[in-house]
């Protein structure tokens, strides 16, 4: 059996005799620290709306008009600019800037469900103001200010909507004593997307001209793939998730997924990295640009055939939220776990019981999963989807003989709450299936896109206060995504992990740190318990990506256990995280 892949709780296959666990760096034997406040270092997007957008109560007699902007007030910037504005202004002559009121608005997202609004608010004369915030969701805040003329109140207020989605805002500041009101609004839209799961679909295959013209993808060269409008993806939305394959590979390289042509030619993080013969997928989640598009950079010095098949998407509206649960192995052929004993035969399939099982209830939309392939007498692929349906022309991961190999899967469940996986090899294989969370109408927790993934950890580098160096054999990396946290705001983070520079088989696991991050600081921290489950398998000289969808523990805390007999270097990129508020 290959080496590294978990057989039994609490039983690991490995080559060589178990050495001593060395010392590293960090309080916990075996271990090293380094730590960030990840999800803040993600720039919130802002939209506008400028002071020369303010409309005018109209008197008796009078037209409404747009004010003059005070002298000094903020200008334009953000997404909406003052297009709008540009046909009024001959409607600014109808009111007198000796008696007027101008409000900017600039609200930027802070979170997944959070807006943080900066008003700027200046009177013509000498007023005492009311202002009401109306959020767009049936609340308002109100706050008063009295000014001398042309003097500016400027102030940020915080807001956290129950759902994510599309809001006016709506700012009234009115002037009793001297009968002025004036109101400004701009559109926000959060910065949380909730998941539609969307049959396995294929939009890319370079072999055949699906998505793009028919031919390789040059070295160096691009592919724009149109998502929104795609299949039965909708416009409007923020991320998608697809499978990204790379085959017929003649060299090295690797690949980037990005929402613009220059993002994926300058990214320095990727998506998934090949050497001349394989064939190699994973699972990304990409934001998508404004105009519906994914772009796939070939960063090889020779030409690829690139697939994607798409199994969600990622939209600002309700849905379903994500739950993370303790991953758990939900299906093993080699101990009979969740199946009967014994290798899937060629071009067969087994259901799995997902929802009411694993702690997953029922009501479920889809499951975020580990599919691994292992022992197979053949090269092959393995597909995962919705119990009920007929199987898709798509695949989740492909094998060659012997070979052990894991990806990340984001798959709809059938009506029973199953989800099937089939065998596309002529010759049978173990199947390892790990559920690590699902999709649920009843959650809020919504998915915040790293519009540009940016990398966390690389081991060869000094990074985020720790010094460069190798993970140390059989010991872990304890990751603090959150800052010195009691309680995470982060339900889970979605992390493209990949090995490189490895001498031996192994495998990484994914886990949840039980310590706070002061206790790693006084050298108090406990070591965390070895977990048992995969998230990638390597072998000796191999270059190895997954995406592991994880909770942080309670003090945002996550470990990345080096499960291997000889040290390697791991790279780690932020490619999103879910929150409820």
């Amino acid at each position: 059996m290959a080496a590294g892949v978990v057989l039994t709780p609490g039983v690991a296959q490995a080559s060589g005799p178990a050495p001593a666990a060395p010392t590293g760096q960090g309080a916990a034997a075996g271990g090293t620290v380094a730590g960030t406040d990840a999800a803040r270092k993600l720039p919130g997007k802002t939209f506008s709306s400028p002071a020369d957008r303010t409309v005018l109560a109209p008197k008796s007699g009078e037209r409404a008009g747009v004010a003059a902007p005070a002298p000094g007030a903020k200008s334009a910037q953000g997404v909406q600019g003052s297009r709008e504005a540009q046909g009024t202004q001959g409607a600014q002559g109808a009111q007198s800037a000796a008696n007027s009121i101008t409000i900017g608005l600039y609200a930027t997202t802070v979170n997944a469900h959070g807006v943080d609004l900066q008003t700027i608010v200046i009177p013509s004369i000498n007023s005492t103001l009311d202002v009401t915030i109306s959020w767009g969701d049936g609340t308002s805040d109100t706050f008063s200010a009295t000014l001398n003329g042309f003097a500016s109140d400027l102030r940020n207020t915080r807001h956290t909507y129950a759902a994510v989605g599309s809001y006016d805002i709506k700012v009234t500041a009115k002037d009793a004593a001297n009968a002025v009101e004036a109101v400004n609004q701009v559109q926000f839209v959060t910065a949380g997307a909730e998941f539609t799961p969307h049959t396995p679909t294929r939009l890319l295959d370079s072999r055949a001209g699906i998505g793009t013209a028919q031919g390789q993808v040059a070295a160096r060269g691009t592919v724009a793939l149109k998502v929104a409008g795609a299949g039965k993806v909708p416009a409007g939305v923020s991320a998608v998730v697809l499978n990204v394959t790379v085959t017929n590979t003649t060299g090295p390289g690797h690949v980037s997924v990005q929402p613009a042509k220059d993002l994926a030619e300058t990214a320095e993080t990727s998506n998934l990295n090949y050497v001349a013969g394989q064939t190699v997928p994973n699972l990304v989640v990409a934001a998508v640009s404004a105009d519906g598009y994914v772009y796939l950079f070939n960063a090889g010095w020779q030409p690829v055939d690139l697939i994607a098949d798409v199994t969600g998407y990622f939209a600002p509206s309700t849905a379903s939220g994500y739950q993370s649960v303790p991953q758990v192995r939900a299906v093993d052929t080699r101990a009979g776990i969740g199946v009967s004993q014994g290798q899937l035969d060629g071009q067969s399939s087994l259901d799995v019981q997902i929802a009411g099982t694993n702690r997953v209830p029922q009501g479920i939309t889809a499951v975020a999963l580990n599919l691994t392939a292992t022992n197979p007498q053949q090269d092959g692929h393995l597909t995962a989807y919705p119990s009920g349906q007929a199987a898709p022309t798509t695949s989740n991961l492909n094998f060659t003989a012997d070979q052990t190999v894991a990806n990340a899967v984001i798959v709809p469940v059938g009506p029973d709450g199953r989800i099937t996986v089939r065998n596309g090899s002529w010759r049978p294989t173990d199947v390892v299936v790990d559920v690590v969370g699902y999709y649920t109408p009843d959650s809020r927790s919504a998915l915040v896109s790293a519009r540009v993934p940016f990398r966390i950890i690389d081991s060869r580098k000094d990074s985020w206060g720790r010094t460069a160096g190798p993970i140390p054999a059989r010991g872990f990396l304890a990751l603090s995504l959150e800052g010195d946290v009691t309680t995470p705001e982060v339900d889970g983070w979605v992390l493209n992990t990949t090995v490189t520079n490895t001498s031996g088989p192994g495998f990484l696991s994914v886990d949840p740190d039980p310590n706070l991050w002061s206790a790693y600081k006084n050298g108090t921290a406990d070591i965390p318990q070895r977990p048992v489950s995969s998230t990638l398998n390597w072998t000796a000289g191999a270059t190895v990506p997954n995406v592991a969808q994880t909770s942080g523990g309670k003090g945002g805390i996550v470990d990345l256990w080096n499960q291997g007999w000889q040290d390697i270097d791991l790279m780690v990129d932020l490619l999103g995280y879910y929150e409820s508020k």
